[in-house]
Protein backbone atom coordinates (compact mmCIF):
# COMPACT_ATOMS: atom_id res chain seq x y z
CA UNK A 1 0.00 0.00 0.00
CA UNK A 2 1.39 3.36 -1.02
CA UNK A 3 1.48 6.03 1.68
CA UNK A 4 1.25 9.73 0.93
CA UNK A 5 2.73 12.13 3.44
CA UNK A 6 0.68 15.33 3.40
CA UNK A 7 2.18 18.42 5.02
CA UNK A 8 -0.56 20.98 5.49
CA UNK A 9 -4.17 20.21 6.31
CA UNK A 10 -5.94 23.21 4.85
CA UNK A 11 -8.42 23.11 2.00
CA UNK A 12 -6.10 21.61 -0.61
CA UNK A 13 -4.38 19.13 1.70
CA UNK A 14 -7.66 17.90 3.14
CA UNK A 15 -9.22 17.41 -0.29
CA UNK A 16 -6.20 15.54 -1.62
CA UNK A 17 -6.35 13.33 1.47
CA UNK A 18 -10.06 12.60 0.92
CA UNK A 19 -9.55 11.59 -2.69
CA UNK A 20 -6.41 9.61 -1.94
CA UNK A 21 -8.14 7.55 0.75
CA UNK A 22 -11.06 6.94 -1.60
CA UNK A 23 -8.56 5.57 -4.12
CA UNK A 24 -7.00 3.23 -1.58
CA UNK A 25 -3.94 5.16 -0.48
CA UNK A 26 -2.82 5.47 3.10
CA UNK A 27 -2.25 9.05 4.19
CA UNK A 28 -0.26 10.53 7.05
CA UNK A 29 -1.13 14.18 7.63
CA UNK A 30 0.90 16.74 9.52
CA UNK A 31 0.57 20.45 10.10
CA UNK A 32 2.22 23.23 12.04
CA UNK A 33 -0.25 23.09 14.94
CA UNK A 34 0.25 19.48 15.97
CA UNK A 35 -1.47 16.12 15.41
CA UNK A 36 -4.12 16.75 18.04
CA UNK A 37 -5.66 19.47 15.85
CA UNK A 38 -6.32 16.95 13.07
CA UNK A 39 -8.53 14.53 14.96
CA UNK A 40 -11.76 15.53 13.21
CA UNK A 41 -10.24 15.14 9.76
CA UNK A 42 -8.59 11.83 10.56
CA UNK A 43 -11.80 10.48 12.07
CA UNK A 44 -13.63 11.47 8.91
CA UNK A 45 -11.05 9.80 6.69
CA UNK A 46 -11.06 6.54 8.62
CA UNK A 47 -8.48 3.80 9.20
CA UNK A 48 -6.33 4.66 6.18
CA UNK A 49 -5.37 8.02 7.69
CA UNK A 50 -3.43 9.13 10.73
CA UNK A 51 -2.21 12.42 12.12
CA UNK A 52 1.44 13.19 12.77
CA UNK A 53 3.92 16.02 12.93
CA UNK A 54 5.10 17.49 9.64
CA UNK A 55 8.43 15.67 9.95
CA UNK A 56 6.70 12.37 10.72
CA UNK A 57 4.37 12.78 7.73
CA UNK A 58 7.36 13.51 5.51
CA UNK A 59 9.18 10.42 6.78
CA UNK A 60 6.15 8.14 6.46
CA UNK A 61 5.27 8.99 2.89
CA UNK A 62 6.50 7.08 -0.13
CA UNK A 63 6.02 10.50 -1.68
CA UNK A 64 4.75 13.75 -0.23
CA UNK A 65 2.40 16.64 -0.89
CA UNK A 66 3.34 20.00 0.61
CA UNK A 67 0.49 22.45 0.84
CA UNK A 68 1.41 25.16 3.30
CA UNK A 69 1.20 28.94 2.97
CA UNK A 70 4.13 29.92 0.76
CA UNK A 71 5.65 32.16 3.44
CA UNK A 72 6.24 29.00 5.53
CA UNK A 73 8.06 26.94 2.91
CA UNK A 74 11.39 27.29 4.72
CA UNK A 75 9.87 25.38 7.65
CA UNK A 76 9.35 22.24 5.54
CA UNK A 77 11.45 19.35 6.88
CA UNK A 78 14.42 18.71 4.61
CA UNK A 79 16.04 15.46 5.69
CA UNK A 80 12.98 13.16 5.69
CA UNK A 81 12.02 14.32 2.17
CA UNK A 82 15.43 13.69 0.62
CA UNK A 83 15.19 11.32 -2.33
CA UNK A 84 11.40 11.53 -2.49
CA UNK A 85 9.05 13.10 -4.98
CA UNK A 86 7.42 16.13 -3.38
CA UNK A 87 4.31 17.60 -4.99
CA UNK A 88 4.24 21.32 -4.28
CA UNK A 89 0.82 23.01 -4.40
CA UNK A 90 2.11 26.42 -3.30
CA UNK A 91 0.91 29.73 -4.66
CA UNK A 92 2.41 33.12 -3.88
CA UNK A 93 -0.01 35.67 -2.48
CA UNK A 94 2.07 38.68 -1.47
CA UNK A 95 -0.92 40.02 0.47
CA UNK A 96 -0.66 36.97 2.76
CA UNK A 97 2.97 35.93 2.41
CA UNK A 98 4.74 39.27 2.27
CA UNK A 99 6.81 40.31 -0.73
CA UNK A 100 9.47 38.05 -2.20
CA UNK A 101 11.41 40.34 -4.58
CA UNK A 102 12.73 37.44 -6.68
CA UNK A 103 9.14 36.41 -7.41
CA UNK A 104 7.89 39.94 -7.96
CA UNK A 105 10.66 40.50 -10.52
CA UNK A 106 10.13 37.19 -12.30
CA UNK A 107 13.56 35.91 -11.32
CA UNK A 108 12.33 32.75 -9.55
CA UNK A 109 9.30 30.50 -9.19
CA UNK A 110 7.55 29.31 -6.06
CA UNK A 111 8.29 25.65 -6.71
CA UNK A 112 11.87 26.49 -7.67
CA UNK A 113 12.39 28.09 -4.26
CA UNK A 114 10.85 25.03 -2.59
CA UNK A 115 13.24 22.83 -4.56
CA UNK A 116 16.23 24.87 -3.39
CA UNK A 117 15.09 24.49 0.20
CA UNK A 118 14.35 20.78 -0.11
CA UNK A 119 17.82 19.80 -1.22
CA UNK A 120 17.82 16.18 -2.32
CA UNK A 121 14.07 15.98 -2.94
CA UNK A 122 12.42 15.83 -6.38
CA UNK A 123 9.91 18.66 -6.40
CA UNK A 124 7.03 18.81 -8.87
CA UNK A 125 4.38 21.49 -9.25
CA UNK A 126 0.89 20.09 -8.82
CA UNK A 127 -2.69 20.86 -7.81
CA UNK A 128 -1.95 24.58 -7.52
CA UNK A 129 -4.35 25.93 -10.14
CA UNK A 130 -7.57 24.14 -9.25
CA UNK A 131 -10.16 25.21 -6.70
CA UNK A 132 -9.92 22.90 -3.70
CA UNK A 133 -13.54 21.75 -3.95
CA UNK A 134 -13.01 20.63 -7.55
CA UNK A 135 -10.32 18.13 -6.58
CA UNK A 136 -12.93 15.63 -5.43
CA UNK A 137 -15.77 16.59 -7.76
CA UNK A 138 -14.52 17.48 -11.25
CA UNK A 139 -12.42 14.44 -12.17
CA UNK A 140 -13.67 12.01 -14.84
CA UNK A 141 -12.44 8.68 -16.24
CA UNK A 142 -9.62 8.57 -18.77
CA UNK A 143 -10.87 9.05 -22.28
CA UNK A 144 -13.82 11.22 -21.28
CA UNK A 145 -14.47 13.91 -23.86
CA UNK A 146 -13.31 17.36 -22.74
CA UNK A 147 -11.64 15.87 -19.65
CA UNK A 148 -10.25 18.50 -17.32
CA UNK A 149 -6.47 18.90 -17.39
CA UNK A 150 -3.97 20.01 -14.78
CA UNK A 151 -0.38 21.11 -15.24
CA UNK A 152 2.82 19.92 -13.64
CA UNK A 153 6.48 20.85 -13.89
CA UNK A 154 9.66 19.36 -12.50
CA UNK A 155 13.37 19.01 -13.11
CA UNK A 156 12.97 15.25 -12.60
CA UNK A 157 11.19 13.02 -15.15
CA UNK A 158 10.23 10.51 -12.46
CA UNK A 159 8.43 13.26 -10.54
CA UNK A 160 6.46 14.26 -13.65
CA UNK A 161 5.61 10.59 -14.19
CA UNK A 162 4.29 10.23 -10.64
CA UNK A 163 2.17 13.39 -10.82
CA UNK A 164 0.82 12.36 -14.22
CA UNK A 165 -0.24 9.00 -12.81
CA UNK A 166 -1.79 10.60 -9.71
CA UNK A 167 -3.67 13.15 -11.81
CA UNK A 168 -5.10 10.34 -13.92
CA UNK A 169 -6.21 8.45 -10.81
CA UNK A 170 -7.85 11.63 -9.52
CA UNK A 171 -9.63 12.03 -12.86
CA UNK A 172 -7.54 14.59 -14.75
CA UNK A 173 -5.33 14.72 -17.82
CA UNK A 174 -1.81 16.02 -17.27
CA UNK A 175 0.10 18.67 -19.19
CA UNK A 176 3.84 18.83 -18.58
CA UNK A 177 5.08 22.42 -18.61
CA UNK A 178 8.73 21.36 -18.45
CA UNK A 179 11.34 22.27 -15.81
CA UNK A 180 10.53 24.18 -12.65
CA UNK A 181 11.83 27.43 -14.08
CA UNK A 182 8.83 27.33 -16.45
CA UNK A 183 6.29 26.66 -13.69
CA UNK A 184 5.45 30.37 -13.43
CA UNK A 185 3.15 29.77 -16.42
CA UNK A 186 0.54 28.23 -14.12
CA UNK A 187 0.97 30.50 -11.13
CA UNK A 188 -1.49 33.01 -9.76
CA UNK A 189 -3.31 35.40 -12.11
CA UNK A 190 -2.08 33.70 -15.28
CA UNK A 191 -4.62 32.52 -17.89
CA UNK A 192 -4.43 28.88 -16.73
CA UNK A 193 -4.96 29.67 -13.08
CA UNK A 194 -8.22 28.55 -11.48
CA UNK A 195 -10.21 27.87 -14.64
CA UNK A 196 -11.59 24.61 -15.94
CA UNK A 197 -9.78 23.64 -19.14
CA UNK A 198 -9.06 20.56 -21.19
CA UNK A 199 -5.52 19.67 -22.27
CA UNK A 200 -5.59 21.68 -25.48
CA UNK A 201 -6.99 24.73 -23.72
CA UNK A 202 -4.45 24.42 -20.92
CA UNK A 203 -1.56 24.30 -23.39
CA UNK A 204 -2.91 27.42 -25.09
CA UNK A 205 -3.28 29.22 -21.76
CA UNK A 206 0.25 28.27 -20.72
CA UNK A 207 1.54 29.79 -23.93
CA UNK A 208 -0.30 33.04 -23.26
CA UNK A 209 1.04 33.51 -19.75
CA UNK A 210 2.98 36.71 -18.99
CA UNK A 211 6.20 36.31 -17.01
CA UNK A 212 5.27 38.99 -14.48
CA UNK A 213 1.93 40.36 -13.35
Amino acid sequence: MTTIGIIGAGHIGSQIARKAVELGYDVVIGNSRGPETLSDLVNELGPHARAATAAEAAAAGDFAVVTVPFRAYRNLPVEPLAGKVVIDTNNYYWERDGHFPELDKGEATTSGLVQKHLEGAKVAKGFNHINFADITTSGTPAGTADRRALATASDFPEAVELVTRLYDEFGFDAVNIGPLDESWRVERDRPAYGVRQNAAELKENLGRAPRTI
